[in-house]
Order: structure tokens, then sequence, then C-alpha cells
């Protein structure tokens, strides 16, 4: 039963993982003995954050707006880990809460290019590697991409087009099996979130909107990670799992 569930020796790629949910994905499979490489746009930090973290860790520059940056990392990392079983796209950046008469097409653009295109630029440019080693993929949304948040535009229609992107690979892919998943975060305890979930009035509404009545963890977010790209996840693709304490379905 425990290999089921095992992803001890799977080499795996989490972009934006210095921090919060990534870094909890990334620390997780390393706990498991997989391979991981730590990126982000600081080269200091993703390689720090790599040897905090300890096990077969290593970290590396990487900007997922660029998909020449990708394409170059893609092929470092495949000479350095001899391929890839998973790539976790993580990197992201939060919405500004601003109406949308309020919201810049610059925010628009950051938003989008980071959030969506940047889950496109990651995919096509490890497409080789997936495709060889019947891998998976693990997109990371949030509730954002399943139901309408106010003063959020840009970063609801990043997310949604990530659940379309989910949805739409995985039909492309399933035949030559690579399989394409997804987590929908709701409200987690990170250091990011801290200034919502702990707000006098805004965490109250938040918890009393959420069924479950709490904030989610960084490790329920990992566990989902790791289930999803262990072999008890293997007829499962094209697939959201809602780790929102019950957001979605109220």
């Amino acid at each position: 039963m425990e290999s089921l569930f095992s992803v001890k020796g799977l080499r795996v790629v989490v972009t934006g993982s210095t921090r919060g949910i990534g870094r909890a994905i990334a620390e997780a499979f390393a706990s498991h003995d997989a391979t991981v490489a730590i990126t982000g746009r600081s080269a200091e930090q993703a390689v720090s954050v790599a040897k905090a973290v300890g096990g077969n860790c290593w970290g590396h520059a990487l900007d997922v707006t660029s998909f020449d940056s990708l394409e170059s990392f893609a092929s470092e990392a495949t000479a350095r880990m001899g391929g890839i079983d998973v790539l976790v796209n993580n990197a992201g950046v939060d919405p500004y809460y601003a109406s949308l008469e309020d919201t810049t097409i610059d925010q628009w653009n950051e938003i989008v290019r980071t959030n969506l295109d940047g889950v496109f630029f990651a995919c096509k440019a490890f497409s080789g590697q997936l495709l060889s080693s019947r891998g998976s993929v693990i997109n990371i949304s949030s509730i954002a991409g399943r139901v309408a948040l106010k003063r959020q535009v840009p970063y609801c229609a990043s997310k949604g087009g990530v659940e379309q992107i989910t949805r739409a690979l995985a039909a492309d892919w399933a035949e030559k099996g690579v399989r394409v998943n997804g987590i929908g975060y709701g409200f987690i305890e990170t250091d990011l979130t801290a200034k919502i979930t702990g707000h006098a009035h805004l965490g109250p509404k938040l918890l009393a909107r959420t069924p479950m009545n709490r904030f989610g963890k960084l490790d329920e977010v990992a566990g989902a990670a790791l289930f999803l790209a262990s072999s008890s996840a293997s007829f499962i693709t094209g697939h959201t799992l809602m780790v929102d304490g019950g957001w979605s379905c109220a």
C-alpha cells in the first residue's frame, strides 16, 4: 500500500518554489526521496532555499514569463537530473484587489503573463521531457479559477485559464501517457496571506464563507501534490483537486 503513494526517485521541477505553497510542495517531494529543482527569480534565493530544504535538491533562477528562460532551464534540468517526471507549475502573482476601472493594463499583463502564459510556456518548454518519461503535470490554480471573487478580474481570468489548460492538455496528452491535473487552493495560512486571514474583519468573513470553518495548511496542499504525482493517481487526468475547505461547493 505504501508504494501506491510513493514519489521516491521522481525527478521534479517546481516553479516559484522559494516560499509559500511552492516551497511547501518542494519540501514535501524532497522529504519523500524525490529529486527536486527549486526555482525562483533570484538564483541566490533559490540556491539558499535548496540548501535549507536539504535532501536531493538544487536551486536555479527561473523567469516563467520568458519562454527563452524556460527552454534554457529545461535543458539544464534534464542534463542535471537525467529527465523530468513531474512539472509543478506554481509560479504566480497575487491579485491587486482593484475594480476593473481602476485596474491598469500593466497590472493585467503582469498577472496574465505570469499566471497563465507561464503555465503554457513551462508545459511547452518541458513537453519533450514529459512525453519521453510519460510523466505528469500539476498546475496550481485557486478557487479564483472556479468562482468569482470581487475586485480580482485579472486574477480570476488567469486562474480560469489555468483550469482550461489543465483540461485541454490532459485531453491532448492522455493517449501519450502524460497526466495533467491541477490543485485549486482556498485560503491557506502562509506569510503571504497573513494580512488577509488575520484581518480583524475580513478574516472572520472568510471563515464563515468556508464550510470547514478554518483556513488550510501548507502541508494539505503539498499532500495533494504528492498524491497527484504518485501511482495512486495513475487513472486521474484533467482534474483540478480543490483544496479549499468546501468553498467551491458552497
